[in-house]
């Protein structure tokens, strides 16, 4: 049900007051006003004003735009609100069903784990264990605990299959007419952009507009555009405005102000009390051994000890992820993502809620794993680097791992990408179908891990300041679809899935900034 503009207005409002008000912001603006009353220039004649005044001056009201900011970034607009709960989750049911199911596939895959190797899905670390623990955390990646019997929850073709899978039963046998001549993988009939309305949205972009990340642009030396952007960065910097920040990194960030800008954006300034939260989680990570943190374990091994890039940061990965396999403040967002978390207790304690252990709603750690090493790069403080992650998790990343109907969620994703590719190249689409090498079915892991592990690092940040900077994941299906373009010669001459597959095998030499600039604004549409 659609609200007129003012009633939606006033939702928002509201609730994102109430958001507020039990924020630890909430609590400093109170305690700076009492403060304020001391101070000359406030007069009781005008005391609203005065402190109002005072408050501007002294930042806290930048503080306060930040914030509210922040929450209109992460949730969703608001909607009627005579609509059920599980509408804002997802408003369409045979999503929300399949996501249902989804879960419930990988929840079986952990419980058999579990009884398989008769290991508890949570159990109490016994002290001398939590001490040797606590005296490792900063080189566990010294340890090499057996975990041959330990196995991935699913790899991402198990999901692509799953999303093959879905259907909108309103629809027999495929009869959507504007979607039959649809010929990808992805076969449920969701609207998604054109490159008319891509051009718009990333404007930006654009081949007469500065960017970094582009060597040799026609309308500006680059070395003039550079100086000059990050010169307006630092001004943006010192403003303190995640808005402004959000536009400027559009363009890209400078190297040196990248992880000022994107935590201004994130609204993560490391206050005392998010250091104390993640010291509360580690103390978590030391008393409870959980079943996943074997998985964890397992995927770090596997995934950042053969990266070139990653194996440098193991240790941080793996305080990053037992951290955030523990903290419940991450289920705050399934009240607006189609998932819902797994509840399981520990061993002994069948549904006593005190004892109840939340699993991370997806156990696909391998892809977790990809998302926070890039941002090693950024962050070398574990509570700053965790929150940072965790923030671009909540607004992002959990969209790569959930079936829903959004925008940013992975089925418009596929969807867009293929729908860019039958489109634009429909020779290439057509003779890769022909020969059995579906696109998506190459493409799938990249957008799934947004790319991380296959660019190399500086294109992957140019990447991530774009999905920053427009607060939206459809860029890597753009991107998917540039990559094909640009090795499109290459792929009409292979005659196999695995000869495709070699083709677009090594990423790593790719420049994003202009695929995407020729993709998108010199194609002929």
């Amino acid at each position: 049900a659609m609200l007129d503009p003012d009633r939606g207005l006033s939702l928002t409002i509201a609730r994102v007051v109430q958001r507020l008000q039990g924020s630890s912001l909430h609590s400093q603006l109170e305690r700076q006003a009492r403060v304020s009353l001391h101070k000359p220039e406030i007069k009781l004649e005008s005391l609203k004003e005065d402190i109002k005044d005072f408050l501007k001056t002294s930042g806290w009201e930048k503080k306060l735009q930040n914030a509210v900011y922040s929450e209109l970034n992460v949730f969703p607009s608001p909607c009627h609100p005579a609509a059920p709960p599980e509408h804002i989750k997802e408003p369409l049911a045979y999503m929300r069903k399949a996501q249902g199911s989804w879960e419930k596939r990988i929840l079986k895959s952990l419980n058999s784990m579990c009884t398989e190797l008769s290991i508890p899905l949570a159990q109490k670390r016994p002290v001398s264990e939590q001490k040797e623990l606590l005296n490792k955390w900063n080189e566990m990646g010294t340890d090499e605990p057996d975990l041959s019997l330990f196995r991935p929850v699913y790899a991402p073709k198990d999901f692509l299959e799953v999303l093959m899978n879905l259907r909108n039963p309103n629809y027999e046998n495929g009869e959507q007419p504007s979607f039959r001549n649809h010929l990808g993988l992805i076969q449920v009939p969701l609207k998604v952009k054109d490159i008319p309305e891509l051009k718009e949205d990333f404007s930006e972009l654009g081949l007469n507009i500065g960017q970094l990340g582009i060597d040799d642009s026609a309308q500006v030396p680059p070395e003039f555009f550079e100086n000059e952007h990050v010169r307006v960065g630092q001004k943006v910097l010192a403003e303190q405005d995640s808005a402004a920040a959000q536009q400027y990194v559009r363009q890209g960030c400078p190297t040196a102000l990248r992880a000022d800008l994107w935590a201004l954006i994130l609204n993560i300034s490391n206050q005392p009390e998010d250091i104390l939260y993640y010291e509360q989680l580690k103390s978590n990570v030391i008393q409870h051994d959980l079943l996943v943190d074997s998985l964890i374990y397992k995927d770090v091994k596997l995934t950042a000890s053969n990266d070139d890039y990653y194996f440098v940061f193991e240790d941080y990965l793996y305080q990053v992820l037992l951290c955030f396999s523990r903290d419940t403040s991450v289920l705050e967002h399934f009240t607006y993502s189609s998932a819902t978390p797994p509840k399981s207790y520990i061993q002994g304690k069948l549904g006593m809620e005190e004892y109840a252990v939340f699993y991370p709603p997806n156990v696909n750690f391998n892809s977790f794993i990809l998302s926070v090493a890039p941002l090693c790069f950024l962050y070398h403080e574990p509570s700053k680097l965790y929150q940072i992650f965790r923030e671009m998790y909540v607004r992002f990343f959990f969209r790569l791992h959930s079936i829903s109907s959004h925008p940013s969620g992975i089925v418009s994703l596929c969807l867009l990408f293929e729908t860019l590719l039958q489109t634009h190249l429909p020779q290439l689409f057509y003779h890769l179908r022909e020969i059995g090498a579906q696109p998506l079915r190459i493409s799938f892991k990249w957008m799934v891990r947004a790319f991380s592990g296959y660019l190399a690092t500086d294109q992957l940040l140019l990447l991530w300041d774009r999905i920053l900077g427009y607060n939206s994941l459809e860029i890597l299906a753009v991107l998917a679809a540039a990559v094909f373009a640009f090795r499109a010669v290459n792929l009409m001459e292979v005659t196999s899935l695995a000869a495709a597959e070699a083709v677009l095998a090594d990423l790593s030499t790719l420049k994003v900034m202009p695929l995407l600039q020729i993709f998108l604004f010199a194609t002929v549409t």
